[in-house]
């Protein structure tokens, strides 16, 4: 593991290989799993915030379920996680003419709609953030659902840290992510 200020990089961060291919998988992370997509408290004000902009590309079953429910709910283990419908489907997805699953809130970002990109637990997957004593704790979650991303992630030569510098930088400030850049290159043996 490299320590990089309060935080934890595990070493799966900077060996593994990963690169999105929505063309393989088709947003199935979106989809599958057992609870929705963790969230930190300061974002379920925002996820409400963004409604407006986009409703009208939510399903009906989401709707009725965030105006039941709300954006989030509980796990099992009492973290917030977005609401989901039908015990998969995250709220905040939608569907392109290809059939592909996309975030809503993603796609209002990329059109203007808004200025938020969406919680940053999707955007930095497969990192997970979790908790190592008084460090936040960067580790690499794998999942069978990802396995179009590993093949051209390693095809690519992109380990998970490059494909994911726009959210880590998002979270955690530039000069941070220069300091993992340093200590790739020192793990590399190339300082």
């Amino acid at each position: 593991m490299v320590q990089i200020d309060d935080v934890i990089v595990s070493f799966d961060i900077f060996k593994e290989k990963f690169y999105c291919d929505i063309n393989a998988c088709k947003g199935e992370c979106c989809i599958e799993g057992d609870a929705g997509a963790p969230l930190e408290s300061k974002e379920v004000e925002l996820l409400e915030k963004v409604l407006p902009a986009i409703w009208d590309d939510l399903s009906d079953e989401a709707k009725d379920i965030i105006n039941k429910q709300g954006v989030c709910y509980k796990d099992v283990d009492g973290d917030l996680v977005t609401s989901i419908v039908n015990g998969k489907d995250c709220v905040f997805t939608c569907y392109d003419d290809k059939g592909y699953c996309l975030c809503a809130i993603e796609k209002a970002y990329r059109n203007g709609k808004t200025n938020f990109y969406k919680p940053i637990s999707c955007h930095l997957y497969p990192i997970r953030v979790g908790k190592y004593g008084p460090y936040k704790a960067l580790n690499y979650h794998r999942w069978n659902v990802c396995k179009a991303a590993v093949l051209l992630g390693e095809k690519k030569n992109t380990p998970i840290y490059k494909f994911l510098k726009e959210p880590l930088i998002r979270s955690f400030g530039e000069e941070w992510y220069t300091e993992l850049e340093i200590a790739a290159k020192e793990l590399e043996g190339k300082i």
